[in-house]
Parts: C-alpha cells; sequence; structure tokens
C-alpha cells in the first residue's frame, strides 16, 4: 500500500503599495535587466517592418522645421532672435519631439502592456520609464541634423553645453516621466485620455516658444515660464546657439516645475497601481 503525503498549498499574494518609497527604487534596480529589455523591444518594435527604419527618428522633426521654416520663418516672418529660422526651430523641435512623443507613448503603455500586467509580477514603473527612455535613442539620431545645421550655419556651442545639456534633458525627461505616469494611470480607467492628449499636445506646442522666441510675448513671457519645456528650450538654445545668457533662474523653475510633476505622476500612479490587473 503506497502512501501518498500532500503538502499544503500555500498561495502568495503580492501587492502594490499605496504610496511611493525607497524600496520603490531598489525594486526598479533589481528589475533593471527587464527595464532595459523592454527599452530595447520597444526600440525594435517601432521601426520593425519599416522602409527607412530608424531614419523616421529624423524624419519627423527635420519635415516639420522645413514646414514651419516656409510658413512661419518665410511668409510670416516669425522673429528668431537673428539666428536663422531653421536651426532655431529645429533647436526646439529637438526637445519638443522629445518630451512630446514620449508623453504621447507613455500615456498607453500600460493598456499596450495588458496581457502581461494581467499575467505577471514586476514593477508597474518599469514600462513607463522604459517607453521614456527609448526616446532618448530617437533625440541622438535627429541631434544628428542639428549637429549638421550648425555646421553648414557656422555655430559652435559654448563648453559649458556639456554641462548645461543633460541638465536640460534630465528636466525634460523628468517632465515626461511625469505627466507619462499620470496619464498612463489615468488611461487605464479612463480611455478619454487617448482622444484628449494629442488635442492637448498640439494645444502645448503653442504656448511653448517653439516656434517663435520667449520674447516675443514681451512684459507676458512670465507667463509662459510656467511652462516647464520653455526654460529648457530657450537655454537649449542659448547654449547652442549664443541667442542669450543662459537663464539659470529659468532652469530652477522649469525643475521645479517638474519636480512637482513628477511628484504628482508618482503620487496617482502608485495610488492607483494595485487596481491595473482588475480594470484594464
Amino acid at each position: 500500500m503506497t502512501v501518498t503525503n500532500f503538502q499544503p498549498m500555500t498561495t502568495t499574494i503580492i501587492r502594490p503599495k499605496k504610496v511611493f518609497s525607497l524600496e520603490d527604487l531598489k525594486e526598479v534596480w533589481r528589475y533593471k535587466e527587464l527595464l532595459y529589455f523592454f527599452t530595447w523591444r520597444d526600440f525594435k518594435v517601432r521601426y520593425k517592418q519599416t522602409t527607412i527604419g530608424i531614419l523616421w527618428a529624423i524624419f519627423q522633426p527635420f519635415i516639420t522645421m522645413v514646414v514651419f521654416s516656409i510658413f512661419f520663418g518665410t511668409f510670416l516672418k516669425i522673429p528668431s532672435d537673428g539666428i536663422p529660422y531653421p536651426i532655431f526651430v529645429y533647436t526646439g523641435l529637438l526637445f519638443w519631439t522629445f518630451f512630446s512623443s514620449a508623453l504621447s507613448e507613455t500615456s498607453g503603455v500600460l493598456i499596450n502592456n495588458q496581457s502581461i500586467i494581467t499575467k505577471v509580477y514586476f514593477p508597474r514603473l518599469i514600462l513607463p520609464l522604459s517607453s521614456v527612455t527609448t526616446k532618448f535613442v530617437d533625440f541622438a539620431i535627429a541631434a544628428v541634423i542639428l549637429g549638421g545645421m550648425m555646421v553648414y550655419y557656422g555655430y559652435t556651442p559654448q563648453l559649458i553645453s556639456i554641462l548645461v545639456l543633460p541638465i536640460l534633458l534630465a528636466v525634460t525627461f523628468m517632465a515626461a516621466v511625469g505627466g507619462g505616469l499620470f496619464l498612463a494611470a489615468l488611461n487605464v480607467k479612463y480611455r478619454d485620455v487617448r482622444f484628449v492628449l494629442p488635442f492637448f499636445i498640439q494645444l502645448l506646442l503653442f504656448i511653448t516658444p517653439v516656434i517663435y522666441p520667449a520674447s516675443i510675448a514681451g512684459k507676458y513671457s512670465w507667463i509662459l515660464a510656467m511652462n516647464p519645456m520653455m526654460g529648457v528650450i530657450q537655454n537649449a538654445r542659448a547654449v547652442l546657439l549664443g541667442t542669450a545668457s543662459i537663464n539659470w533662474i529659468l532652469i530652477g523653475i522649469s525643475f521645479a516645475a517638474c519636480t512637482v510633476l513628477l511628484i504628482i505622476g508618482v503620487i496617482y500612479f502608485k495610488k492607483v497601481e494595485r487596481y491595473f490587473a482588475d480594470i484594464i
């Protein structure tokens, strides 16, 4: 007679915390290989089966620059702080495209990874982070065009750009992650986000000094300063094209605004994270 010993089955329930803590950062670090995998996967999937591949990263800002240069630079004579309009607007578009495309894609990253979220546990913060990180590659590719334009027009970046540009990229990254976390979490419950966001980004473009200098607003330029991307774009032009001296106060305002945005995004994301698998 054979006697079989049955082991009691144990069930482990993993519940994310409602509030952000240092443990969340440690967990993201422990899953850094997964973050790398998602980033590499998103990059490959985006350009898979496309005719010109990674050149699409250049195509969008370059064609937009050409169209803006014709209509706003040639026909409407929009001022450009005394520098050629094409390189003026492309510098703004380079950072704007990074921010807007990262915000747009991050807002839908949870919905697009629904099958993974409902089956496997991993830190959900990794998905928005990988979505924004992928945009660094697009930014680097598109920056090659700016380098060529600077050579063509005879502009040499200031030496301090080695210090300032990483700060501006970090501010842009914080803005995209903060806004992306909030919208991604909101999109899980309210699918209206995918309809509202493109319209919102179009409006935001016109209150960001991409196609015009902030000085055009005159005494009301302080209103534009409330937009964190203003400090980024204005100082990018200053350090790369010498349009003005570096405005550290404006950088500080942008950093503070992005920090607030990041905190709001993280708090809301953590608050609703435990319901993702149930309502997605």
